[in-house]
């Protein structure tokens, strides 16, 4: 994804999302708009700016327009935060995250990880893939020990995995969408990280509902959500999530926690899950799955 033609893309779909009225303009019943959404021109006009100057950032020229023009055209588009900052690190990619070679988990992180017996518990990196998990973690969304290391990610649980998307049933819109806004987010930290890329277009190539999410240019971090899931062992689960930084491991998205309400029948059902012990955590080895060395994408605690 080359950032100049994100930055123009982007601009034009906020624009064309936003009615003359809703920013403020006379709205004529009788006249005709040969566009969707805000002219070029009453963007600029409403954010101050010159018709000639916005045109150019729309063009992908944002090298030189200030982090105040930014602002204000954020303020007419009316963007989320997490739009904003999307915005400013298209316009000006020097001042976007570092970037760090990946490396393998760190067995501490691990152990952690082990340790939260009725936690569902991910570590994800830079393009969500999935770079290490818990026995619970597992049981609850996959087999990730038996899929393929270059499949391993959520985009492939989301858009290519049949049993993910029947397990969320009605909310797996709404998981898809927020995970393409994730990592549009993602890409506007690392636009030059040749995994980010190369992950989009493969799938892009491999999900229509992928690509048509992806041209729709929505953003957002998405650092907490709900889920309710039909669990193929013990039916709904009903689980809080929350992505946890890692300051220690920059190149690592973060840990990706999930949680039930205390008492509730979707807490009794983790429990049920960690008492089965069918999958492996990422840092086990195969003795500690009953002596065998094979995993299955056989729902937990099914032979």
């Amino acid at each position: 994804m080359e950032r100049e033609a994100e930055l123009s893309e982007f601009l034009k779909s906020r624009r064309a999302r936003l009615r003359p009225e809703d920013a403020g303009l006379p709205f004529k019943s009788n006249g005709t708009r040969r566009v969707r959404g805000l002219r070029r021109e009453e963007l600029a006009m409403l954010a101050g700016v010159s018709v000639a100057h916005y045109i150019r950032l729309e063009q992908g020229r944002g090298q030189n327009v200030s982090a105040e023009v930014l602002d204000a055209i954020a303020d007419v588009l009316r963007l989320t935060a997490d739009e904003r900052s999307y915005l400013h690190a298209l316009a000006h990619p020097g001042h976007r995250c570092r970037d760090f070679p990946q490396h393998p988990i760190r067995p501490g992180l691990q152990r952690l990880l082990d340790s939260l017996v009725l936690t569902p518990a991910l570590v994800l990196g830079r393009h969500a893939e999935v770079i290490a998990w818990n026995a619970l973690g597992a049981a609850v969304f996959a087999d990730f020990a038996a899929i393929p290391e270059e499949e391993r990610t959520i985009s492939h649980l989301v858009f290519l995995d049949e049993d993910v998307r029947r397990m969320h049933g009605d909310g797996w819109r709404r998981l898809a969408e927020e995970h393409v806004a994730r990592l549009r987010f993602l890409t506007a930290c690392y636009p030059e990280n040749p995994r980010i890329t190369a992950h989009v277009t493969a799938i892009r190539a491999l999900s229509p509902d992928f690509a048509e999410l992806w041209e729709e240019h929505h953003v957002a971090a998405v650092t907490h959500r709900d889920y309710v899931l039909d669990h193929p062992v013990v039916g709904e689960l009903r689980l809080s999530a929350e992505m946890m930084a890692l300051p220690g491991d920059p190149e690592l998205q973060g840990m990706d926690l999930f949680a039930a309400e205390p008492g509730s029948a979707s807490e009794v059902g983790l429990r049920h899950l960690a008492g089965t012990g069918a999958r492996r955590p990422s840092g086990a080895t195969p003795a500690r799955v009953n002596g065998a060395t094979g995993a299955g994408r056989t729902p937990a605690g099914e032979p």
